[in-house]
């Protein structure tokens, strides 16, 4: 039964009468969510303000309410959680007179956003308004913001909602749990011609905070610095007629159902390109991280050409589809159209052709910015196969028109592009699937200067950034310590927790484009591993999450083709689970084990590689060490 509706009122009800929503129309938009009869958000507010006409829900008159329900299957072109994807759900349409305002009931969340009505002339947004309040002892993964200029890498600082300052600033996605109550993760969706949305804590709840219009930037310190010197008095300036981003509550039962949730990717604008047969995801060997620190060579490694073929040797020899030349490879940071002197980028794609590796080039954003066409038509010519574009720092409008830029000029040449430096995902790959991937994350690369990227955080981000989509973790480190043991070394980093907890980031992280961090000697000396880690895909056509608790541990199975690829991660507490196999269906399985090693709590770097035969119906006792990993790859016979 759902509430006792007021004159004025809408409801609308997701598929399986789980989780509904009331919208009441009064100053604004007032909606409130229950799950299986049960409060969990009594307050959202929204309304948008409009230069010259005030409040949008002010300024028009309500015509009627549409209710229906919607039924399809959409497929991924460039799939990480599934190939074939069920979109069902609750559709409420309240139509005014200057825009119409959407709502979406899924099974698993509530969208709704507003497609104006107001003209094809532009028209300037001064304020989105968004408010809504959680409950003070709702505990919260904090992901904090000092200021809107941002690498959007983010720590959480776990604590309940009633001690976060009043002023602090997040980014999102926003998770909030509670227990014995579903989870509430906000985020959003579909961001074109748009600035991202943060939010901002206040005396009675959470509001939106967005970038302005930047009309002046000054010049940094470094070529990387953005400094905003002038601002618009309002958010985005944009066609009076159109559909504004979704606003999106995650609501999970448990916390295996956070992981599994898809709506960013659901409620984004579909396919954009005429043809994108021609993307390919794949691992790739990378540089920075390690430092070119190749040794048992004839030659002086470093940015040079020499290196890189190692590097592409490396690749081939392993089944990797490309490598990345990072920074250092141009003639100068700014001037990406000319490669440095010890660096021959055409005889390093012819080589990379040869042995079937794709060469990746880096990219500051200014210089793309500002001769996007010049840098990727050189890119072109060399016959390269993507650009790493970096430090991009901003979220205003004119910067997330920037990638959508980047994506349609990268596409028409066949390439890929993966933001680094980047703010979080929100359904772009899903019209330009040629984005590979999303940086956003606090990753691997911290090692290289602090010791704050252990296990606990490694197992928050599942749960947080990811639910927003793909994201750039950069894992495969081989020097595996624990905490205890750590040290920051920036030309040698280690990687916490242990040799198989690296590795199941490889299953667990969804990631189309996968980097390989460590150097390429360290991976030839493990030559066990690194072949264990080359047979993993970074595409899934399916995924089922077994059990999983925030920060604590999750336990995954991942579908590529005939083959399933069973990961857990875990804390630094030791777990143990019993894994049912069930999920895999008729037949019989060779299943290739990749687990702790005996000794793993005192060096994380043993590991054990073993054998099994499993079918549906087998279950398996199976052991996780200290910040420890499982991994199984179950091949069909």
């Amino acid at each position: 039964m759902g509430p006792c509706l007021m004159m004025g009122q809408h409801q609308i009800t997701s598929p399986d009468g789980k989780l509904s929503a009331v919208v009441t129309p009064a100053e604004q938009f007032n909606i409130s969510i229950s799950y299986e009869g049960q409060l969990l958000i009594d307050d959202i507010a929204s309304d948008m303000d409009i230069a010259g006409k005030g409040s949008l829900f002010g300024a028009s008159r309500f015509k009627k309410a549409e209710v229906t329900k919607v039924n399809s299957v959409m497929e991924a072109l460039v799939p990480t959680k599934s190939k074939e994807i069920k979109d069902e759900y609750g559709l409420l349409v309240l139509h005014y007179t200057k825009f119409d305002f959407e709502v979406r009931c899924y099974n698993n969340g509530l969208a709704f956003r507003y497609r104006t009505k107001l003209g094809s002339k532009p028209v300037e947004v001064e304020f989105e308004k968004l408010d809504f309040s959680i409950q003070p002892e709702t505990t919260c993964y904090l992901p904090e913001e000092k200021r809107l200029i941002s690498h959007f890498e983010n720590y959480f600082e776990v604590l309940p909602v009633s001690d976060i300052k009043s002023g602090t600033m997040a980014n999102l996605p926003m998770l909030f749990t509670q227990e014995d109550q579903p989870s509430i993760s906000f985020t959003e969706s579909n961001i074109y011609d748009y600035p991202q949305m943060f939010l901002q804590k206040g005396a009675a709840g959470f509001s939106s905070i967005f970038p302005k219009v930047v009309l002046k930037t000054k010049e940094g310190r470094r070529d990387r610095d953005e400094i905003i010197g002038e601002e618009a008095n309002y958010i985005a300036k944009t066609s009076g007629n159109r559909a504004f981003p979704w606003r999106v509550f995650m609501i999970s039962k448990t916390d295996k159902d956070i992981v599994s949730n898809n709506l960013v990717y659901q409620l984004a604008d579909p396919l954009k390109l005429e043809d994108a047969s021609w993307i390919k995801p794949g691992k790739v060997a990378w540089d920075w991280w390690n430092a070119n620190n190749i040794d048992g060579v004839d030659f002086e490694s470093g940015i040079n050409t020499q290196t890189y073929k190692y590097y592409i040797d490396f690749a081939a020899h392993y089944g990797l589809e490309y490598i990345i030349l990072d920074e250092g490879w141009s003639k100068t940071t700014t001037n990406v159209r000319e490669p440095n002197p010890n660096i021959d980028v055409a005889e390093l794609v012819r080589y990379g052709n040869e042995k079937g590796v794709g060469v990746i080039l880096w990219s500051l954003w200014r210089p793309l910015d500002e001769d996007m066409d010049g840098i990727l038509n050189q890119f072109q010519s060399w016959g390269v196969k993507g650009v790493k574009v970096d430090f991009i720092q901003r979220a205003d409008q004119y910067v997330v028109n920037f990638y959508e830029r980047l994506a349609q000029e990268t596409a028409k040449r066949k390439m890929l592009v993966d933001f680094h430096g980047a703010f979080k995902p929100s359904g772009l790959r899903k019209a330009y699937p040629n984005v590979i991937n999303y940086e956003g994350v606090k990753g691997l690369e911290n090692d290289k200067w602090e010791d704050l990227i252990t296990s606990e955080h490694e197992l928050t981000i599942p749960f947080t950034r990811m639910t927003a989509g793909i994201l750039d973790f950069t894992p495969g480190g081989l020097d595996n310590v624990h905490k205890e043991n750590f040290m920051a070394r920036f030309d040698r980093p280690m990687a916490m927790g242990t040799r198989a907890h690296q590795v199941a980031l490889y299953v667990v992280y969804e990631a189309p484009l996968q980097m390989l961090s460590d150097t390429p000697s360290n991976y030839y000396r493990e030559n066990e591993t690194t072949s264990f880690i080359a047979k993993i895909p970074t595409t899934w056509d399916e995924t089922v999450v077994l059990d999983a608790k925030v920060s604590d541990y999750i336990l995954l199975a991942r579908k590529n083709g005939d083959s399933w690829f069973v990961a857990g991660m875990n804390d630094a507490t030791p777990k143990e689970f019993t894994l049912d196999f069930s999920f895999l269906g008729e037949g019989s399985y060779n299943v290739q084990i990749f687990r702790d090693g005996i000794n793993s709590d005192k060096n994380a770097r043993d590991y054990v590689l073993e054998e099994a035969s499993v079918n549906a119906s087998t279950k398996m006792d199976i052991k996780l060490n200290k910040s420890g990993g499982w991994v199984a790859i179950a091949t069909k016979l």
